[in-house]
């Protein structure tokens, strides 16, 4: 990081000084933390070493355990598992910020290493924000179906949740989800039904009339409350009783 620091500062100092709009030394150790910082994004894109060590660390799934993993994004990364669903054998893999794309490429790490009998999807909302770059509406459901063609082979049964609601991002000023996230859920119901997943409804228990949350149900207007988690929970366990009832499709 040192010689990183040291050739950042070198680089900055060798402009022209008419270029330098303040004292190279500062600028050079702002600029160079900034760097470091995308370097370090840049090297682990998808984020798994976030939790690298705790599925190394996990033992495998006792016969008969029925371990479930949360999997998504900030929605989930915040939703505190345990408190929600106390002594049950679930698991939170959401990591806040990512987009359907990240999710695919740590699939394989913190879902089907873990030897789960089922997985709750959700995401998207990212993905309509733009945040890891443009994406239609096409590319997030290649996503999608990616991910649950390998839950299918490895015998997973798979909960796909409806993006939840929102009519503004306050990372992204100027975007209007409302439209296509109701045209994303649409095509995700569509697509649980042909595959023969389930389709959890979280959207229509927390969607107003314009297709953002309910007044109480979220800080932001796209992160839940306590009071939004505590509708979510009930729909999410019985979403997962009826994955891994007998006879269930897989």
């Amino acid at each position: 990081m040192k010689s990183t620091a040291m050739l950042c500062a070198a680089l900055l100092c060798a402009l022209p000084v008419a270029a330098q709009t303040a004292p190279c030394p500062a600028d050079a150790a702002k600029q160079c933390q900034e760097i470091a910082q995308m370097q370090a994004r840049l090297n682990d894109w998808a984020q798994l070493d976030r939790y690298r060590a705790a599925d190394e660390a996990l033992s495998p799934a006792a016969p008969g355990e029925n371990r479930v993993v949360f999997y998504g994004d900030s929605i989930t990364d915040v939703w505190p598992v345990a408190q929600y669903f106390p002594g049950k054998p679930y698991i939170n893999r959401g990591i806040s910020g990512q987009t359907t794309p990240q999710m695919l490429v740590r699939f394989q790490q913190d879902v089907v290493h873990l030897q789960p009998a089922a997985v709750i999807i959700l995401a998207g909302t990212n993905d309509i924000a733009g945040n890891t770059g443009p994406e239609t509406p096409e590319m997030i459901e290649d996503n999608f179906a990616s991910m649950a063609a390998i839950a299918k082979y490895y015998d997973i049964k798979l909960i796909i949740a409806s993006i939840l609601p929102a009519i503004a991002y306050p990372w992204r000023p100027g975007v209007r989800p409302a439209d296509e996230i109701r045209t994303i859920n649409a095509w995700l119901k569509d697509f649980c039904k042909r595959d023969g997943d389930i389709y959890l409804d979280y959207y229509s228990h927390l969607a107003d009339a314009e297709g953002g949350m309910k007044p109480g149900l979220s800080k932001d207007g796209v992160h839940p409350t306590p009071e939004g988690y505590a509708i979510m929970a009930p729909l999410a366990e019985k979403a997962i009783a009826e994955a891994l009832q007998p006879g269930a499709e897989k």
